[in-house]
């Protein structure tokens, strides 16, 4: 195991007011919480955060209520990029370089499909090129299955060869654990961090890095082990609980049950759409009975 670990990072959920703008209490105290349960930072405006509906104006608010709140930009921060327009997502980055951020998860431009890694190759430069070496630490993100487009380990190679300054990590949210490992064993001087929590804990064994997760929104005291390369049945058994209904929203609606505020929480950022009545009680009782089991 690597002893430079990245360690847990939540994969913060998106509050919102009955407006839909985002619920600023809401949020500030959820990661507050989330920090003090032992992830190590808030990955903010990923795909757990509906990062991709949300715009500039209400990112720096959020970014400087969390900050305002006690949250350190420069350690316990990284912020989600999501755009298919380098200047949208060169401006994402800026939010956060201002509060002294230098930590940033950047999807690539999921518009466009079938472009190849000459051309992504490209815009990932331009992005890069375009946040500047404040930018010291970019987690990569590939998760194909959202946005269509995946990042090969070809042109990993190319990107941390070309950039050493700034990308510093890839988080493989395809739950491929063929890609987990390969990207192991071509990029361990990378932290690797695995989305897919089933597969944290071998990925540790071989040298992952740690995770961002959204799990961590619930089940935080669960997932701590894994990082020791220990499994945790339970958290195998909810992720597959999660996976059959719409993850975000089934995510934010067990962080409601978790804080017993449920109808706030429920709320979701169009087009995305809240779990039913039906479908919440389902979940919940599902999660309520995992949790209740006796640790393995």
């Amino acid at each position: 195991m690597r002893k430079d670990r990245f360690g847990l990072s939540v994969a913060l959920a998106t509050p919102f007011a009955e407006d839909r703008s985002i619920d600023l209490p809401r949020l500030v105290a959820h990661g507050r919480q989330s920090l003090a349960d032992g992830c190590v930072s808030l990955t903010v405006f990923g795909t757990t955060g509906e990062g991709a509906s949300l715009g500039q104006t209400e990112r720096q608010r959020a970014l400087g209520a969390l900050a305002g709140a006690g949250v350190d930009p420069r350690t316990q921060m990284v912020i989600g990029i999501a755009s298919a327009s380098v200047e949208d997502a060169i401006a994402q980055g800026r939010a956060g370089l201002r509060l002294g951020c230098p930590s940033f998860l950047l999807a690539p431009p999921f518009y466009f499909k079938g472009v190849g890694d000459e051309g992504l190759f490209d815009w990932f430069a331009a992005v890069l090129t375009g946040l500047g070496p404040q930018a010291s630490n970019v987690i990569l993100y590939h998760i194909p299955q959202v946005t269509s487009v995946g990042l090969s380990i070809a042109l990993v190679d190319r990107l941390k060869k070309a950039f050493p300054a700034q990308v510093k990590g890839v988080k493989d949210s395809s739950g491929d654990w063929a890609n987990a490992q390969a990207l192991l064993q071509h990029h361990a001087d990378l932290h690797i961090l695995i989305g897919d929590e089933r597969l944290l804990a071998k990925a540790m064994t071989l040298g992952a890095s740690g995770a961002i997760s959204g799990l961590l929104n619930i089940a935080p005291d669960l997932m701590r082990p894994l990082l020791d390369g220990v499994e945790e049945p339970r958290v195998n058994a909810m992720v597959e609980a999660v996976l059959p209904f719409a993850v975000t929203a089934a995510i934010k609606t067990l962080v409601g049950i978790r804080r017993n505020d449920a109808v706030a929480w429920s709320r979701m950022r169009a087009p995305l759409r809240s779990l039913d009545e039906a479908e919440a009680r389902t979940l919940g009782a599902t999660i309520e009975a995992i949790r209740g089991r006796k640790a393995a």
